[in-house]
């Protein structure tokens, strides 16, 4: 067995003394649920931007396959993402930035993996 010393602050050593000996299973816990791809400091998607609510908002009010496949974002968060792709060719977008066209991109991803999901599910003549 090996030793692992970390440097924690105070606060965070007096929440980890009660569960001390459960360590080493929440470690590996917390490893399987981060894969050697992911970064720990990437940021965990922001449900505070417009993008994430107009997707949860629409998926909260149960559409029907027809207009999940009509779906897109809003007229005002498109021009949003513009700006963020305008900005990131030309390499001027801040961190804050850099992390809500993030969110764009994982919104996107979501919604084409949705998109081709329920198109699996339709029968060919709704296609």
């Amino acid at each position: 067995m090996t030793t692992i010393t970390l440097d924690v602050s105070d606060d965070l050593a007096a929440r980890l003394r009660p569960i001390k000996t459960d360590l080493p299973r929440l470690l590996a816990i917390a490893l399987d649920l981060f894969s050697t791809d992911t970064s720990l400091t990437t940021s965990t998607p922001k449900s505070n931007y417009a993008v994430f609510d107009e997707m949860i908002n629409f998926l909260a009010g149960n559409p029907t396959p027809e207009q999940i496949l009509a779906f897109k974002i809003s007229p005002a968060a498109q021009a949003r993402l513009q700006e963020l792709l305008d900005k990131n060719s030309e390499a001027t977008l801040n961190e804050d930035e850099s992390a809500e066209l993030d969110a764009y991109e994982q919104v996107n991803h979501t919604l084409l993996l949705l998109k081709a999901r329920t198109r699996s599910t339709l029968s060919p003549s709704r296609n």
